[in-house]
């Protein structure tokens, strides 16, 4: 091999480093399944990858007295991704979990789009009578809107209330609608805003004015604005009618579950926590939570996870490696094994055998951009 030939060689080297936490509950079951997968998917695609697995979450915390190290967030940001699974364990508040470790890291790395995709794979049990066509996007602002830590409890006894201020930028509704335009102009042209603003008569008449002003500018793409409580009626009465939905915070958190259900699980949800200006590495982690109600079992349905290990590969500029993943996993939505929250009897082990089957019987697409 001449020098240039390996220096060329060298230089197209793909190498990531990527931050695993596992966490709680049926994280650390799922995460462990979705890396035996994606170990070999990674490899025939020529990705290399050093995973750098944190102990951090409600155990840690019972050991610490904190959910992460103190200097967690100076770890994470060396690496370009961070592969979540679940926090929140019974005996400590969820507030507590939450505020000391996913939202840190969403707001310290300016994570202000959580995007949800909604797709129905023919053959999945589902609530509705008709499934077949469900193909929608929920980009759910991130950092701000409802769950901001301006408020507080005042007076005691009868007297004591407790206050929540909503926080709405425009900045911040700026940018979520922007990107949520873009995403739409790509795929139908259609973006769904939810609002409230004939019950919240400050920040969301704001929201809608700044999103109206992002779409106006953003030729090719269709805007219609829904109140959140029609909008839910809609998504469970009418799915197939939505493209790209964009919500603040609290209305994307829900919206995003009740379609998980609409599709057969939230089980199946996958999400991605993303920096668009790749600043700081984004986070991606199933909708699902920690489910310490079958954690342990063996139950646990490892598709989310593995969807959303898709999500992240297509992120780090592999769109063929996600697409194979995307369709391994398909596969096994279509003709099973299915773990109990789709109607099966199939344990993790069981789902992840059979992604991995899909996948040594695929072909390799182009994996990098």
């Amino acid at each position: 091999m001449s020098a240039a030939t390996e220096a060329e060689s060298t230089r197209k080297a793909i190498r990531h480093s990527i931050a695993v936490i596992p966490g709680d509950g049926i994280g650390t079951e799922v995460v462990p399944a979705a890396l035996q997968v994606l170990d070999p998917l990674m490899s025939r695609h020529g990705i290399q990858v050093d995973w750098v697995e944190y102990p951090w979450g409600s155990e840690y915390y019972r050991a610490n007295g904190r959910m992460m190290a103190e200097d967690g967030l100076e770890q994470l940001v060396q690496h370009d991704a961070i592969f979540f699974g679940a926090v929140g364990a019974p005996g400590i508040p969820d507030n507590l979990t939450l505020w000391g470790l996913l939202i840190p890291i969403r707001r310290t790395f300016e994570q202000y789009v959580n995007l949800r995709p909604v797709r129905y794979v023919p053959g999945v049990p589902s609530p509705l009578k008709n499934p077949e066509g469900i193909d929608l996007i929920i980009v759910r602002e991130n950092v701000e809107g409802e769950y901001s830590q301006v408020g507080g409890r005042f007076g005691i006894g009868d007297a004591e209330a407790a206050v929540q201020e909503a926080v709405f930028t425009r900045a911040g509704v700026t940018r979520i609608a922007a990107y949520a335009a873009e995403l739409a102009r790509g795929r139908r042209g259609q973006l769904t805003s939810a609002t409230k603003s004939n019950g919240i008569i400050h920040t969301m008449p704001f929201w809608d004015e700044v999103v109206a002003e992002v779409v106006a500018r953003t030729p090719g793409v269709k805007l219609r604005t829904v109140l959140v409580d029609a909008l839910a009626a809609a998504l469970v009465l009418r799915p197939q009618q939505f493209d790209v939905i964009v919500a603040s915070n609290l209305f994307g958190d829900i919206l995003s579950d009740l379609a998980a259900g609409c599709i057969g699980s939230i089980g199946l949800a996958a999400s991605a926590n993303i920096n668009p200006e790749r600043k700081y590495p984004s986070m991606f982690e199933p909708v699902h939570g920690s489910a310490p109600d079958i954690a342990g079992r063996g139950w646990a349905n490892p598709l989310a996870q593995m969807s959303t290990a898709s999500l992240m590969l297509d992120h780090l500029g592999h769109p063929g490696a996600a697409a194979e993943l995307t369709a391994a996993v398909d596969g096994v939505l279509r003709h099973g094994p299915r773990t109990p929250d789709l109607g099966g009897t199939a344990t993790t082990k069981d789902v992840t055998k059979a992604v991995l089957d899909h996948l040594s019987s695929s072909t390799p697409t182009r994996s990098t951009r």
